[in-house]
């Protein structure tokens, strides 16, 4: 795979995952409201999606050691991996109640970058174990924080 695609598909799934869960578990302990729940799924995947692209193209123009074409396919791949993957996470929310839909949206996210992370070690010829470990920590310290937070902003302003 091209590293320019690589770079943004990486970067999607990522940050597709990470940040997904983390609004919508914040969002759910703090609301416990579907609607807000699917607006905030939403709004990641167009207004986060736009900002990590731009982020992308920014960081590796910075680099000042890419091509203009491999520049927009790292900016490209990186919005669509982060659209899509970002929207993935609606189909559990319209198919069950809200706390099974966290729930398996918290399985699927962690799955994700289990498999995207067990796919990276190999590729380095790394053991899986310990690379697949510190992606999962990291994902769940931010559920764990979002989760606390929104109690901690629902039970200030219901």
């Amino acid at each position: 795979m091209r590293h320019s695609f690589q770079t943004g598909l990486s970067f999607g799934i990522t940050s597709g995952v990470i940040t997904t869960l983390g609004l919508m578990v914040g969002l759910h302990s703090g609301t416990h409201s579907k609607l807000v729940v699917i607006g905030g799924i939403f709004t990641i995947a167009i207004a986060d999606a736009f900002s990590d692209a731009l982020g992308i193209h920014i960081s590796e123009e910075a680099e000042n050691r890419h091509t203009t074409r491999e520049i927009w396919e790292s900016t490209i791949a990186t919005f669509l991996s982060k659209f899509v993957f970002t929207l993935t996470f609606i189909v559990p929310v319209l198919l069950f109640t809200l706390a099974t839909a966290i729930i398996l949206s918290v399985i699927w996210g962690l799955s994700l970058l289990a498999i995207f992370s067990f796919h990276i070690a190999k590729e380095q010829h790394r053991n899986p174990l310990p690379v697949i470990l510190e992606h999962l920590i990291i994902a769940l310290i931010v559920v764990v924080a979002t989760h606390f937070v929104g109690k901690l902003i629902g039970s200030i302003f219901s």
